[in-house]
């Protein structure tokens, strides 16, 4: 055995040589690769849990985007039926403010009619006016002349049998 810088080696023959470089390599290669495997084979199989649940998820999403599809084409058939409903009576509506606005002119014309009428009923509006004033004078008149008549009145009244 020969040792430098702190390695040993084995004095070899020249025919011992490579049968023993290959039982190293092949010891080397059995460690490193049983290291990989500890390392690799537990990664794969997380790897394949992984993936199972990843189909898993995207299978159930494909599922669900199906059912809203569905869900979906169902409501809007219904919707469509109600946008006819909608329309029908939107159509209706116009034919019902059409006949309303025919009636409003006639409307207008009858209003005209009645501005003559109108100004007869200021003139009747005045005329009570009038009315009303002369009856407060009446009205006046009347107390004062009962004022006046009545204090002689009392005094003779006390003369009187009845």
């Amino acid at each position: 055995m020969v040792q430098k810088n702190g390695i040993v080696d084995q004095v070899q023959t020249p025919g011992q040589e490579q049968p023993y470089s290959m039982d190293r390599l092949s010891e080397a290669f059995e460690t490193s690769a049983r290291r990989w495997e500890l390392i690799v084979y537990p990664s794969l199989f997380a790897f394949i849990i992984l993936a199972a649940y990843g189909f898993f998820l995207v299978y159930s999403l494909a599922k669900d985007v199906h059912y809203l599809a569905v869900s979906v084409d169902s409501n809007m058939t219904v919707l469509a039926s109600n946008m006819q409903s909608v329309s029908d009576n939107m159509g209706q509506m116009t034919a019902n403010i059409r006949v309303m606005s025919g009636y409003m002119s006639e409307i207008n014309d009858k209003v005209s009619t009645l501005e003559p009428m109108l100004a007869t009923i200021v003139s009747m509006d005045r005329s009570i006016q009038s009315m009303t004033t002369s009856t407060y004078i009446m009205r006046q008149d009347i107390s004062r002349m009962n004022h006046n008549i009545s204090r002689p009145m009392t005094f003779m009244n006390t003369f009187m049998p009845w």
